[in-house]
Protein backbone atom coordinates (compact mmCIF):
# COMPACT_ATOMS: atom_id res chain seq x y z
CA UNK A 1 0.00 0.00 0.00
CA UNK A 2 2.76 2.41 0.21
CA UNK A 3 4.38 4.07 -2.11
CA UNK A 4 8.26 3.53 -3.07
CA UNK A 5 9.32 6.29 -1.15
CA UNK A 6 7.53 8.11 1.58
CA UNK A 7 8.77 11.80 2.50
CA UNK A 8 5.68 13.65 3.62
CA UNK A 9 2.28 13.00 5.85
CA UNK A 10 -0.96 15.35 5.47
CA UNK A 11 -2.75 14.98 9.21
CA UNK A 12 -6.19 15.98 8.90
CA UNK A 13 -7.66 16.11 12.41
CA UNK A 14 -10.01 18.28 14.75
CA UNK A 15 -9.25 22.57 15.78
CA UNK A 16 -11.00 21.84 18.78
CA UNK A 17 -9.30 23.07 22.05
CA UNK A 18 -11.98 21.28 24.04
CA UNK A 19 -11.00 17.78 22.53
CA UNK A 20 -10.36 15.04 24.72
CA UNK A 21 -6.32 15.51 26.24
CA UNK A 22 -5.74 12.11 25.56
CA UNK A 23 -6.61 13.28 21.74
CA UNK A 24 -4.88 16.22 22.50
CA UNK A 25 -1.76 13.87 23.82
CA UNK A 26 -2.11 11.54 20.49
CA UNK A 27 -1.74 14.48 18.42
CA UNK A 28 1.53 15.45 19.75
CA UNK A 29 2.70 11.88 20.00
CA UNK A 30 2.06 11.53 16.62
CA UNK A 31 4.29 14.53 15.65
CA UNK A 32 6.87 13.82 17.44
CA UNK A 33 6.45 10.20 15.56
CA UNK A 34 6.69 12.13 12.43
CA UNK A 35 9.49 14.15 13.17
CA UNK A 36 11.97 11.07 13.89
CA UNK A 37 10.73 9.20 11.18
CA UNK A 38 12.15 11.81 9.10
CA UNK A 39 8.54 12.68 7.50
CA UNK A 40 7.43 15.85 7.02
CA UNK A 41 3.97 17.56 8.29
CA UNK A 42 1.92 18.97 5.81
CA UNK A 43 -1.75 19.93 8.03
CA UNK A 44 -4.36 22.72 7.83
CA UNK A 45 -2.05 25.44 9.59
CA UNK A 46 -3.47 26.08 12.57
CA UNK A 47 -2.08 26.55 16.14
CA UNK A 48 -5.78 25.36 17.91
CA UNK A 49 -6.66 21.90 18.30
CA UNK A 50 -5.41 18.74 17.57
CA UNK A 51 -3.72 20.24 14.57
CA UNK A 52 -1.36 23.07 16.69
CA UNK A 53 -0.59 19.80 18.96
CA UNK A 54 0.29 17.69 15.99
CA UNK A 55 2.24 20.90 14.34
CA UNK A 56 4.11 22.11 17.80
CA UNK A 57 5.25 18.86 18.74
CA UNK A 58 6.79 17.88 15.04
CA UNK A 59 8.55 21.67 14.84
CA UNK A 60 9.54 21.16 18.81
CA UNK A 61 11.15 17.65 17.81
CA UNK A 62 12.91 18.97 14.62
CA UNK A 63 10.92 17.80 12.08
CA UNK A 64 9.61 19.79 9.40
CA UNK A 65 6.67 21.12 9.13
CA UNK A 66 4.14 22.63 6.40
CA UNK A 67 0.56 24.23 7.42
CA UNK A 68 -1.86 25.17 4.55
CA UNK A 69 -4.60 27.83 5.79
CA UNK A 70 -7.55 29.67 4.23
CA UNK A 71 -6.85 33.57 4.57
CA UNK A 72 -10.40 33.89 6.41
CA UNK A 73 -9.32 31.25 9.16
CA UNK A 74 -5.96 32.54 9.63
CA UNK A 75 -7.30 34.60 12.79
CA UNK A 76 -9.70 31.98 14.23
CA UNK A 77 -7.30 28.84 13.68
CA UNK A 78 -4.41 31.01 15.23
CA UNK A 79 -2.02 29.78 12.33
CA UNK A 80 1.01 28.46 13.37
CA UNK A 81 3.36 31.16 12.15
CA UNK A 82 6.29 29.60 13.95
CA UNK A 83 6.45 26.55 10.93
CA UNK A 84 6.37 26.72 7.07
CA UNK A 85 2.82 27.96 6.24
CA UNK A 86 1.37 29.28 2.73
CA UNK A 87 -2.39 31.17 2.99
CA UNK A 88 -4.63 30.34 0.42
CA UNK A 89 -8.04 32.03 -0.82
CA UNK A 90 -10.01 28.95 -0.34
CA UNK A 91 -10.58 25.89 1.09
CA UNK A 92 -10.66 24.08 -1.91
CA UNK A 93 -6.92 25.13 -2.68
CA UNK A 94 -6.23 24.38 0.97
CA UNK A 95 -7.51 20.38 0.37
CA UNK A 96 -6.06 20.55 -3.71
CA UNK A 97 -2.54 21.49 -2.41
CA UNK A 98 -2.79 19.09 0.57
CA UNK A 99 -3.34 16.46 -1.51
CA UNK A 100 -0.85 17.40 -3.83
CA UNK A 101 2.30 17.59 -1.23
CA UNK A 102 1.58 14.90 0.45
CA UNK A 103 2.44 11.31 0.03
CA UNK A 104 0.25 9.89 2.45
CA UNK A 105 -2.67 10.59 5.07
CA UNK A 106 -3.58 9.80 8.43
CA UNK A 107 -6.77 10.83 9.69
CA UNK A 108 -7.14 11.38 13.76
CA UNK A 109 -10.38 12.46 15.29
CA UNK A 110 -12.23 15.50 14.32
CA UNK A 111 -15.15 17.27 13.56
CA UNK A 112 -17.55 17.95 10.50
CA UNK A 113 -14.82 19.57 8.62
CA UNK A 114 -12.02 16.71 8.92
CA UNK A 115 -15.39 14.44 8.00
CA UNK A 116 -15.45 16.49 4.89
CA UNK A 117 -11.98 15.67 3.89
CA UNK A 118 -11.34 12.37 4.84
CA UNK A 119 -14.69 11.52 2.48
CA UNK A 120 -13.60 13.39 -0.53
CA UNK A 121 -10.02 11.77 -0.33
CA UNK A 122 -11.46 8.49 0.19
CA UNK A 123 -13.67 9.33 -3.15
CA UNK A 124 -11.16 10.55 -5.00
CA UNK A 125 -9.49 7.08 -3.78
CA UNK A 126 -12.39 5.14 -5.37
CA UNK A 127 -12.14 6.56 -8.47
CA UNK A 128 -8.72 5.78 -8.80
CA UNK A 129 -7.44 9.20 -8.69
CA UNK A 130 -4.45 8.05 -6.21
CA UNK A 131 -3.20 5.21 -4.03
CA UNK A 132 -1.39 7.02 -1.79
CA UNK A 133 -1.75 5.25 2.14
CA UNK A 134 -4.67 6.39 4.60
CA UNK A 135 -4.35 5.80 7.86
CA UNK A 136 -6.92 6.18 10.71
CA UNK A 137 -6.13 6.61 14.00
CA UNK A 138 -9.41 5.02 16.04
CA UNK A 139 -9.42 5.32 19.60
CA UNK A 140 -11.75 4.14 21.24
CA UNK A 141 -13.69 3.00 18.35
CA UNK A 142 -14.07 6.83 17.22
CA UNK A 143 -14.47 5.89 13.63
CA UNK A 144 -16.51 2.84 13.86
CA UNK A 145 -19.98 4.78 13.07
CA UNK A 146 -18.47 6.17 10.15
CA UNK A 147 -17.23 2.76 9.04
CA UNK A 148 -20.25 1.32 9.73
CA UNK A 149 -22.03 3.58 7.09
CA UNK A 150 -19.23 3.37 4.45
CA UNK A 151 -20.24 -0.72 5.00
CA UNK A 152 -23.98 -0.26 4.55
CA UNK A 153 -23.26 0.99 1.83
CA UNK A 154 -21.41 -2.09 0.17
CA UNK A 155 -24.45 -3.78 1.72
CA UNK A 156 -26.54 -2.01 -0.50
CA UNK A 157 -24.53 -2.49 -3.49
CA UNK A 158 -23.57 1.36 -4.10
CA UNK A 159 -20.08 1.03 -3.39
CA UNK A 160 -18.06 -2.10 -4.57
CA UNK A 161 -16.74 -4.14 -1.62
CA UNK A 162 -13.25 -3.42 -2.07
CA UNK A 163 -13.93 0.02 -0.93
CA UNK A 164 -12.94 -1.16 2.56
CA UNK A 165 -9.49 -1.72 1.59
CA UNK A 166 -8.56 1.63 0.94
CA UNK A 167 -7.42 2.46 4.79
CA UNK A 168 -5.98 1.16 7.72
CA UNK A 169 -7.39 1.77 10.78
CA UNK A 170 -5.51 0.96 14.47
CA UNK A 171 -6.34 1.72 17.59
CA UNK A 172 -2.58 2.96 19.05
CA UNK A 173 -0.75 6.07 17.51
CA UNK A 174 2.69 4.15 17.94
CA UNK A 175 0.82 2.19 14.83
CA UNK A 176 0.26 4.59 12.26
CA UNK A 177 3.86 5.52 11.37
CA UNK A 178 4.77 1.45 10.86
CA UNK A 179 1.06 1.65 9.01
CA UNK A 180 2.25 4.81 6.91
CA UNK A 181 5.27 2.47 5.92
CA UNK A 182 4.15 -0.68 5.18
CA UNK A 183 5.55 -2.33 8.33
CA UNK A 184 4.27 -4.96 10.79
CA UNK A 185 1.97 -3.68 13.52
CA UNK A 186 1.11 -4.50 16.90
CA UNK A 187 -1.48 -7.44 17.28
CA UNK A 188 -4.08 -4.60 18.72
CA UNK A 189 -3.79 -3.13 15.23
CA UNK A 190 -4.19 -6.22 13.72
CA UNK A 191 -7.71 -6.78 15.74
CA UNK A 192 -8.57 -3.10 15.23
CA UNK A 193 -8.02 -3.99 11.32
CA UNK A 194 -10.41 -6.90 11.64
CA UNK A 195 -13.29 -4.88 13.54
CA UNK A 196 -12.87 -2.04 11.30
CA UNK A 197 -13.76 -5.39 8.12
CA UNK A 198 -10.22 -4.68 6.11
CA UNK A 199 -8.86 -8.04 6.41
Amino acid sequence: MAPARLDSVCVFCGSSNAADPQFLAAAAALGRALAQAGLKLVYGGGGVGLMGATARSAHEAGGRVLGIIPDFLVGKERALESVEHVVVTSMHERKIMMFERSDAFVVLPGGIGTLEEIVELLSWRRLDLHAKPVVFYNPRGFWEPLFKLFQHTVDEKLTPPDFMNAWIAVEHVEDIVPALLGEGVSEDAEDERRIAGLS
